[in-house]
């Protein structure tokens, strides 16, 4: 499956005919809010992102309501997590080498078809009422295609745009996916409510992953030719854990990525939810769905807004002041006692979340060599999915030792004290101006 020549990376020429003349200084053009989505190959594979991640949402919600209906466990809720993220672990690295050496295209066209037998099979599953161990064996292999396709995704998408179009395109994947997890979930628990059964819901997501594999066939992403010392290295271990290395050697991008995952990790109020909407907001399960949505809905209003400002100046200080913000906007949720306040600051950090989202994403795409993108995606992808569940391991952990306030106010606190220690540790952060500085580590 070969891949286009650099020329099939112009825009589309109906969109560039539609589109005003715009003067052209010697300094940068014109800020445009749609750079990205006028190449045909980028929209492409937005559209079918937005519709697997459409999937996955509805899948989560009716996966939790049949498990839960079927065997009354927590346990058996809390082993999907579980089930999902050991193959990440285990082969995000790997999978990121793989990336960087064969056709990422076809990684992820194989990774969405092996998801489409996956949820195919829990169709059958749930019509049949078939066992629970053969439920976590299909989210097992689906946690096992993820582990291939995350990386490969996010080398592709760089394929698919210019360089200068990086930051407008993050802002648009985050907006893509913010919208999916404000409607998914809603539309997954009206059908299991309405049809009184998840199949329907498993089906649907095995119809969004296959639309997606049929826009593959459609994206023809620019040819970006890779060195011969990366083409003649052997597979090791040491070309594995180079993505590590890299990141060790490159300070912005390794306090990016740590600003993210303690973040995550120590900021998981949106874990606590539902004792927060019983015991101390007293708002029931409409109140918590309210709760569940909000910080989705302020990431969708804050990237809106980022996709039509022009690019970040200051990107480090932003970052820093944003992460912190998210801990503050943390600590005030665990001490209110008013509904709408705790509203107002999972709206609040869900939105400075968005901007963290959109910052490390540009730096990982202009910081990193297209022969290392792919190891380098896998290393973020792992601590930043090995933290999101850890992340909420550690706020039912310590709501049960000590107690659901305590919990989420620490973690605020410790989020804040991250963001300090980090711009001490790393002064290129506190530094950093526009994310188009291209100043690339040596491979």
């Amino acid at each position: 499956m070969s891949l286009v020549d650099k020329d099939d990376q112009q825009p589309d020429s109906a969109l560039t005919e539609a589109s005003p003349p715009v003067q052209v200084h010697s300094s940068r053009r014109a800020h445009d809010p749609y750079q990205a989505m006028r190449y045909s190959d980028f929209r492409l594979l937005l559209i079918g992102s937005f519709i697997v991640s459409m999937g996955e949402r509805m899948l989560e919600v009716a996966l939790g309501w049949e498990l839960y209906e079927r065997t009354n466990s927590a346990l058996a809720l809390g082993g999907v997590g579980l089930v999902l993220i050991i193959p990440v672990i285990l082969l995000s690295l790997p999978a990121g080498q793989i990336a960087d050496r064969f056709n990422r295209k076809g990684i992820v066209l194989i990774s969405q078809i092996v998801m489409v037998l996956a949820s195919l099979a829990l169709t059958i599953l749930s019509v049949l009422h078939g066992s629970i161990a053969f439920i976590y064996v299909c989210l097992f292999v689906i946690g096992t295609a993820s582990a291939f396709l995350s990386p490969a995704s996010s080398a592709l998408a760089a394929q698919t745009i210019p360089e200068e179009a990086f930051e407008n395109s993050a802002t648009w994947n985050s907006s893509s996916w913010q919208m999916a997890s404000v409607m998914g979930p809603g539309l997954g628990g009206m059908l299991v409510a309405f049809f009184h059964s998840a199949t329907l819901v498993y089906a649907l997501n095995t119809l969004a992953i296959f639309i997606f594999v049929i826009l593959l066939f459609f994206i023809q992403a620019r040819y970006q030719p890779v060195s011969k010392k990366a083409l003649a290295e052997k597979a090791s271990w040491k070309s594995v854990f180079e993505g590590v290395h890299f990141l060790r050697r490159t300070p912005v991008l390794l306090a990016a990525i740590t600003l993210d995952l303690f973040a995550v990790l120590l900021g998981g109020a949106t874990t606590l939810l539902p004792i927060f909407a019983k015991d101390i907001l007293h708002v029931g399960p409409t109140g918590l769905g309210w709760l569940r949505a909000a910080p989705s809905i302020g990431a969708l209003c804050v990237v809106l807004i980022l996709t039509h400002r022009p690019p970040f100046k200051h990107a480090g200080p932003t970052l820093l002041i944003a992460v912190a913000g998210f801990g503050i906007a943390t600590i005030i949720f665990g001490l209110s006692h008013s509904f709408w306040l705790s509203l107002a600051m999972l709206f609040l950090l869900g939105g400075l979340d968005d901007v963290s989202v959109v910052i490390r994403s540009s730096l990982l795409l202009t910081r990193t060599p297209n022969e290392m993108r792919g190891r380098v995606s896998a290393v973020n992808s792992l601590f930043i999915g090995a933290s999101n569940e850890l992340g909420g391991f550690e706020s039912g952990l310590t709501a049960q030792l000590f107690s659901p306030l305590l919990s989420v106010v620490g973690g605020g606190v410790g989020t804040v004290l991250v963001v300090i220690c980090v711009a001490l540790l790393w002064p290129e952060m506190r530094r950093l101006g526009t994310l188009r500085e291209t100043e690339k580590q040596p491979v």
